[in-house]
């Protein structure tokens, strides 16, 4: 079994999974699906992330995605798919990741040996992943690999995206974190989604966000300001170490200097996707 240095796999993650979800904020995928039929952007998410499980209902995205509310997943689902197939949907995705990436990257990076390199590289790492208990990947795992670079990349990063995902909820699961908890104390971190946006897209209201915040405090996890306590500092620690467990193997697979230059390619590649203006402002709280 390969050593990696600490917390290597993660960096890694951190540097591949941001470019796969560029596609969510993406106008090209939404009017991709407003040419099926579909206009709604909660509606588009749900379609565009749960394709490759097929004609699902509301029940398996809410168990699957964790943290949106079934209220409003069950708003969309199975409605949508009277109005679009999972594979229209999914041929959609396709052509909206190919104009949102050439958008944002440029045609040179698009056609670089950079790009085959890290397409190469990500899907070395996914063949390592494993599909028990892992149903966003397993299902995105059906799928074929893209021919083209930029596409392959984009499949393999989603690869590795779901793999780890799925695993996190796992350990969301064992530390006893519902889904709004978990957004509320991933919140606290400084480095979750802002409160504003989680609410927003989420599907909660502002008094189910003020409960969960009621139940930290009561845990032990929150302070009186909202801020996470040592103890809730520690959990949530334990929370990305579980999921570094879970999520060692297509690292490992993939070995310690081949991490480190997936890392480095994808940092490369999302940097120019955030000065190109990929995600909205606001998204993220900052600690």
């Amino acid at each position: 079994m390969t050593t990696l240095p600490p917390r290597a796999a993660r960096r890694c993650h951190h540097a591949v999974n941001p470019l796969h979800s560029t596609l969510y904020f993406s106008p090209d995928l939404h009017r991709e699906l407003a040419a099926e039929g579909v206009t709604d952007s909660s509606a588009a998410y749900f379609a565009t992330r749960s394709a490759p499980l097929g004609r699902v209902a509301a029940g398996t995205v809410t168990a699957t995605f964790y943290n949106f509310s079934h209220e409003l997943v069950a708003r969309h689902l199975p409605a949508v798919w009277d109005t679009v197939s999972p594979e229209a949907v999914l041929a959609a995705r396709l052509r909206a990741v190919d104009a949102t990436l050439r958008r944002l990257l440029g045609e040179e990076a698009i056609a670089s040996e950079e790009m085959a390199e890290a397409a190469g590289l990500a899907l070395r790492a996914a063949e390592a992943c494993t599909r028990h208990a892992r149903p966003l990947y397993s299902a995105q795992a059906d799928l074929p690999v893209p021919v083209e670079p930029h596409l392959a990349y984009w499949h393999g990063a989603t690869l590795l995206r779901e793999h780890r995902g799925d695993g996190h909820l796992a350990a969301l699961l064992l530390a006893g974190l519902d889904p709004l908890e978990a957004l509320v104390s991933h919140t606290a971190t400084g480095r979750g989604m802002t409160p504003r946006f989680a609410l927003a897209t989420r599907g909660w209201r502002r008094t189910d966000w003020d409960a969960a915040v009621e139940r930290l405090r009561g845990r032990g996890v929150l302070d009186a300001d909202g801020e996470l306590t040592e103890a809730g500092a520690a959990l949530r620690a334990e929370v990305e170490e579980h999921t570094d467990r879970m999520d060692a193997a297509p690292y490992e697979h993939l070995g310690a200097a081949g991490v480190e230059r997936l890392a480095e390619l994808g940092r490369g590649f999302l940097e120019a996707a955030v000065m190109a203006g990929a995600f909205p402002e606001g998204l993220v709280a900052r600690g």
